[in-house]
């Protein structure tokens, strides 16, 4: 069990690094239900025996996805259980009023947008988690974004045509508002095999099979480029991770200060008038 120690060492190491979590912190961990976010919630609850002053919860979306979340919520539910450790669960149904079933069979029928169900996904999960952690009254969203999920994220913001967005990806997300709850990673320098790696070693359940609306989205053509680039050199995804940090502070300061207001539908911070997930449930709406 030597591997196990030396990642939790590691998670340890990047904790401190990027001072993600203090010793009084009340955590809520986004539990999906897959090897990142379950492994991570074991990793963290392991480490949180060591201060008594951290409180530690778990927090899952059910996005509404037929036959793929049911067991992703039982097998989070699961691991909760196992390690004692409080569970709270929210729905896009509740919240928005619409399934991500729902949605992909209204833009599917209409043919009206280009946009992935992974888009919409996205956007509204984000915002669930944090309206979720936020209900919580918890001081950090932890979330598990490895180091593969990172690298394939700056790419994916330049091939979008966005590459300001590589300065607010970052390992702990500055507090623009105070509406939302600060996010950290504590994954984001542990590449996605060790992950597995750990998961198999400590008999960790965790859901196997992709989410079937997955094979459309960018991130997979992405996931594939760069897997190749590191079968082939090792240390590629470290060494793209380390060159855009060197580069963000200089993305940041081009970018100046962030502003932001509050959604004229449901008061969430946004830089415009209405947040993206209200434009995306308003577009929803007249399909």
């Amino acid at each position: 069990m030597c591997f196990c120690k030396t990642l939790e060492d590691k998670v340890r190491k990047t904790i401190s690094k990027y001072e993600m979590l203090s010793q009084t912190d009340n955590v809520m961990v986004g539990v999906s239900g897959g090897k990142d976010s379950i492994t991570l919630l074991h990793v963290l609850s392991k480490i949180e025996k060591g201060f008594p002053g951290v409180r530690l919860v778990a927090g899952t979306v059910d996005e509404g996805i037929r036959d793929y979340r049911d067991e992703a919520l039982k097998i989070a539910k699961g691991n909760c259980k196992k390690l004692g450790v409080e569970h709270v669960v929210v729905s896009f149904k509740d919240l928005f009023g619409y399934s991500l079933d729902e949605i992909v069979g209204l833009i599917r029928k209409s043919g009206k947008t280009a946009l992935t169900p992974c888009s919409y996904c996205g956007v509204l999960r984000r915002k669930a988690l944090n309206s979720m952690a936020r209900d919580a009254g918890v001081s950090k969203l932890v979330v598990g974004h490895n180091l593969d999920d990172e690298t394939q994220t700056m790419f994916l913001n330049i091939v979008h045509g966005d590459p300001l967005r590589l300065a607010r990806a970052k390992p702990v997300l500055d507090v623009v508002h105070p509406l939302l709850v600060p996010r950290v990673k504590p994954f984001c320098l542990v590449p996605e095999k060790e992950v597995i790696m750990y998961a198999y070693l400590k008999g960790i359940e965790f859901q196997c099979i992709d989410c079937p609306y997955a094979e459309a989205a960018l991130r997979n053509d992405i996931r594939s480029m760069l897997n190749r680039m590191e079968l082939k050199h090792a240390g590629t995804l470290y060494t793209i991770c380390s060159s855009i940090e060197k580069l963000r502070p200089a993305i940041a300061a081009s970018m100046g200060d962030v502003k932001l207001n509050n959604c004229k539908l449901c008061g969430e911070p946004t830089a415009g008038d209405l947040c993206r997930p209200c434009q995306m449930l308003e577009e929803i709406r007249v399909l």
